[in-house]
């Protein structure tokens, strides 16, 4: 954990922060429609189908081929692997027929609602991608297999429907570069790593349904203080903050919730790196801590905090 990279990110795609005029430039070539030669180019990797001797092509590349109607992919049901990447596609309804579906990546289309799209169809799929979209909302998205979700770069104002009912197996969960404003809305008890740099989050909320959560990554948003961290992340290692308008050492006082745990804290480019000597502080806060920014604690750090520690507890103790 500790040389963990202070902007790690999820997604396998380094495009994923292109921005939504990248989209738009999209629009203006030239647009086909799929074709099964199209279709054909695109597959490869063969494989049994599980009838007797069966075989057939289970990975599909689609990606910068222009299209707005995938509707001649339904035929193709033992697809597994699926990349749409870089198209026009906003009706992903053609793909309820693939229901072996394992992985779909559909970066920088124009798919604007979950609402009527064929997720629920999709019983076994466990990595989706829907980067640089159209999205404000989560509204009708399920994934019961899903393991790694992706909504990078849309629009999304608030998150509806992230229950553990609909998503029982989620782990991994990106939502960098949104608009949203809290962190309310995710009730993922199971969730392992949550991702939500770029944002303009200001509160942190519903944190306390995060009880399996390990990383929490919260870069480049409009936080003050760290209230809404909960006793109840009993297995958060990792929390970084960094470019945030934290200003004060009282506005790190609920890192005490995480302190048992938590292993890294980054907190550069808060106001409160450039007006104080923050190590001390933030050590007698959390003194399981092996890495604060991008300096790993010394052992002469660690010392002196457990004796500020002992000496705040001895003026606690109340004369007899």
């Amino acid at each position: 954990m500790s040389d963990m990279d202070d902007d790690v990110y999820l997604s396998d795609d380094e495009e994923g922060s292109e921005t939504r005029k990248d989209a738009e430039e999209s629009e203006k070539s030239h647009v086909s429609p799929l074709t099964k030669e199209t279709i054909s180019e695109g597959l490869s990797l063969l494989c049994r189908t599980g009838k007797r001797l069966e075989h057939a092509f289970v990975k599909l590349d689609l990606k910068d081929k222009a299209l707005t109607d995938i509707a001649a992919i339904s035929t193709y049901i033992h697809i597994r692997f699926l990349d749409l990447s870089n198209n026009l596609v906003a009706d992903l309804s053609p793909l309820a027929t693939l229901n072996h579906l394992l992985w779909l990546k559909v970066d920088r289309n124009a798919v604007a609602s979950f609402i009527g799209q064929p997720f629920a169809e999709l019983t076994f799929l466990q990595w989706l991608s829907v980067a640089v979209n159209r999205l404000t909302d989560t509204d009708g998205l399920v994934g019961p297999s899903l393991e790694t979700l992706i909504l990078t770069g849309n629009s999304l104002q608030k998150l509806n429907g992230l229950q553990s009912s609909h998503f029982a197996n989620l782990v991994v969960l990106e939502l960098r570069g949104n608009h949203l404003e809290t962190t309310d809305g995710i009730n993922l008890p199971n969730l392992r790593r949550l991702y939500l740099a770029e944002n303009f989050i200001k509160r942190l909320e519903g944190l306390e349904n995060l009880e399996r959560l390990t990383i929490l990554h919260l870069r480049d948003n409009h936080l003050e203080t760290l209230d809404g961290l909960s006793p109840n992340m009993k297995n958060l290692q990792y929390l970084n903050v960094r470019g945030n308008a934290v200003a004060d050492e009282k506005a790190l006082e609920n890192l005490v919730h995480v302190s048992k745990t938590l292993k890294v804290l980054v907190l550069s480019g808060n106001p409160l790196v450039e007006i104080l000597d923050y190590r001390p502080s933030v050590l007698i806060l959390s003194p399981q801590l092996e890495r604060i920014d991008k300096e790993p604690v010394t052992l002469e750090e660690r010392m002196e905090a457990r004796r500020a520690i002992r000496e705040l507890n001895e003026e606690e103790i109340p004369v007899p």
